[in-house]
This record gives structure tokens, sequence and C-alpha cells, in this order.
């Protein structure tokens, strides 16, 4: 009996846990803003550039080997991947010690794409060097290169003194920066590709066996322990004032996000600080469409156009999709019309003929709004003809009248 009633009390214990938290409830729907470590950080959306998280993001941080960035997009906008490159002695030597390597040989022989393998996934600095005389001539002309490019992208907070991070107090950056220059640096697909790899192998050379390498970015390599699988591409860095750094990227569910995280305490603490801010943004924003593509916004009348067409939709030319946080409620999000200055017929169908915007967190959504039907212009003549018709059909009811009047 008393086996009986403590299997009823155990069974109510179930029945009220589950009618208190049912099936299907998501706990963490909505996360609220980790706290990390790195004291200098942001998340942003690469499509719209809005910044999901910050943390003194406009801080001068020294960016340690993520200035590679930087040495591998200028790389691959100046050379062809199977350009073949000769290591100099200048190149291999200005390395100092305790600084990583690939340990390339003076006079050995690569491939562009095998030294940005190099420079990417082993985050070799002889490689950085080698890449600079290719690319520049010398390192000093390269790095000038570096700083150029810095104002093309308006990176106003970073200044580059060397090509692969060496700590010195002129070469720094800010979080806000990096994530410019790496969302800069995502529109090049062999970037995207090299800066994703987990690992490379290098064949053998005219002065070395192959040799393979693991990425320092443990949070791509499958299998290891602090893999996150919406990762994409990153870059690692650390020197002892700079910290441990990450700049990296994350995709799920059409949402990109670029993530930087400035003077960690340890490597562990950057991967934890990466992951927990992309669970932050994956987990509070979602990419939705708001408008779809040929729903009708607005309808005008063309003035010159003829009667049985003049009275035209405007239709939105393509899907509206949109950064949107999931707490928010957009549902009465009004469109902001702008017409062509001129719109007369003829028009032909599917012409621009005006945009349609949509506003969401400070955010501006555009695309076009077309005809959905031909427009046909009036012809001018036959207005003239009918109004000699009416005025010669007047002229005779006037005759007649007076005529039968006298």
């Amino acid at each position: 009996m008393k086996f009986f009633k403590n299997l009823l009390i155990n069974i109510l214990i179930i029945l009220i846990f589950f009618l208190a938290f049912p099936f299907g409830v998501v706990f963490a729907e909505n996360i609220d803003e980790p706290n990390i470590s790195a004291i200098s950080a942001i998340l942003i959306d690469n499509r719209t550039n809005k910044v999901l998280f910050q943390k003194d993001e406009s801080k001068k941080m020294y960016p340690a080997s993520t200035t590679k960035i930087m040495t591998a997009i200028l790389t691959l906008e100046n050379a062809n991947l199977d350009d073949k490159v000769v290591a100099s002695y200048s190149a291999i030597m200005d390395i100092p010690d305790g600084y990583s390597s690939a340990n390339i040989q003076v006079g050995e022989e690569l491939s562009i794409e095998q030294l940005l393998e190099m420079l990417l996934v082993h985050s070799a600095n002889d490689a950085a060097n080698v890449l600079a005389e290719t690319i520049g001539g010398s390192i000093d002309s390269f790095v000038s290169m570096m700083n150029t490019k810095c104002n093309e992208l308006s990176l106003d907070g970073t200044h580059f003194t060397n090509t692969y991070g060496l700590h010195d107090e002129n070469h720094y950056s800010t979080a806000f920066d990096l994530a410019k220059l790496m969302q800069y640096s995502l529109k090049n697909e062999d970037f995207r590709r090299l800066a994703g790899l987990a690992s490379c192998t290098i064949p053998a050379t005219n002065k070395s066996q192959a040799r393979s390498y693991s990425s320092t970015n443990e949070l791509i390599i499958p299998g290891n322990y602090n893999y996150y699988r919406y990762l994409t591409a990153g870059k690692t860095g650390f020197t002892t004032p700079a910290g441990e750094c990450l700049v990296s990227s994350g995709y799920k569910d059409d949402l990109e996000l670029i993530c930087v995280v400035l003077d960690c305490y340890s490597s562990q603490d950057r991967f934890n600080d990466t992951k927990a801010l992309y669970e932050y943004g994956f987990s509070n924003y979602s990419v939705k469409t708001i408008a779809n593509a040929y729903d009708k916004i607005t309808e005008i009348e063309v003035s010159n156009g003829s009667k049985d067409t003049k009275n035209l939709d405007l239709l939105i030319s393509e899907n509206i999709s949109a950064l949107i946080k999931n707490s928010d409620n957009n549902e009465n999000i009004e469109p902001e019309i702008e017409l062509n200055n001129k719109i007369s017929a003829p028009i032909e169908e599917g012409e621009k003929l005006g945009k349609v915007s949509y506003t969401i967190n400070g955010v501006k959504y555009s695309t076009d709004l077309i005809a959905s039907h031909y427009v046909e212009k009036v012809n001018v003549w036959i207005y003239v003809v009918y109004i000699l018709g009416a005025i010669i059909v007047l002229a005779l009811l006037y005759l007649i009248f007076f005529s039968k009047k006298k």
C-alpha cells in the first residue's frame, strides 16, 4: 500500500513539473547580452552593418596577428594564387625569435596560395614577409600599402608598422575597424575559403619536405573541444601586450555576423567570448521577409496614358528581407515611397518608377517600384479629331436651328 502511495506522489510531482514546463518551451529564446572577458569587442551584421553588441569598440588596441587579414587581402588583390615566389634572406631573417613561423627556407619556392595558407591557417610570420616583399617590392613599401588601404576603407583608428602584428606602440587598431576590415575582406571569395580552412598541407618544395598545419582558430576545427559549427572564417592573434584576439565570421539561418574580441585573458576566453557573442546574435536577431516581390504598394494615374491603361499599380521588384530583433513588434511598419520626378507614358511593364523603403531599428531597406503593366501613350490626334468633330456637329446644329427659326 505504501508503495502505491509513493508511486502516486511521484506521478503527481512529474505531472506538476510538465504542466509548469511544457514540451516545446524555448527557455532562452532571447539571450541577455553576455558578460565577456575581452577588453574590447564588437558584433555586427555583415549585410546591414548594424551593431548588435559593443564593448569599448573604438578603444585603441594592439591587433597582434589579426593584422594578417590586411596582409592577406592586399595579396589577393595584387597577385594570382598560382604565382611562384622565392623567399629572400631579408624576409626570413626579419622575424624575431619566439614569433610563429612556417620555417620557410631562404631560396624556397612557394606559390602565393601556399603562402596564404601558411599565413591564415598557421599564422606564419615569415609567410607574411615573403608575401609583402613580393607584392610591395619591399616590406616598408607593403606597409605603406597597408596604411593606404586603411585610408581607403576609412579605418581611422588603425595604423600598421609591420606585416604580421609584431608589437609596436604605433601598430594599433580598434575592434570596430577590424570588423570593417573583415567585412571588406569577406567580399573576396578566395579570402573566405582560405580564412575558413581548418588545416592545410604544403607539398614538398625545393627546400623542404611536405608540411601540414592545423588552424590556430580552434572554433573552426571539427572534433576540437572548442569547435563551433556556425563559424565560417577567422584569424587569431596573440602577443603579451595584445592578449588573446580573434576576428571571425559566423553564419546561421541567412544571418551572417562578424565578431571581434581583443585582449582576452586566455585563448580559451577568446573562444568562449566569441561563441557567447554569436549565440547572443543568432538567438536575438533573425532575417525576415517584410515585403514580397510583386506586392502592390500604391496606384498612380499616368496623365498622358490612354484611358484603358493610365491607372497603374506600382509593385515591389523583389523580396525585402530585414534584420529583426525577435523581441520587437514590427507588424505596423509603414513604407516610404519615393517616385521618379517625371512619370509619363509610354511605360513598359516592369519599368522602374521609384523606390520603396522600410526603416527598422535605424536601418533602411529599399528596393525598386516597378510598373504592373504597359501604359500606352494617348494619341493626341484622336482628341483633335474628336474636338473638330464636336465643333462641326455644334455648327450644324446651330445652322439647322436658326434656319428652321427663320
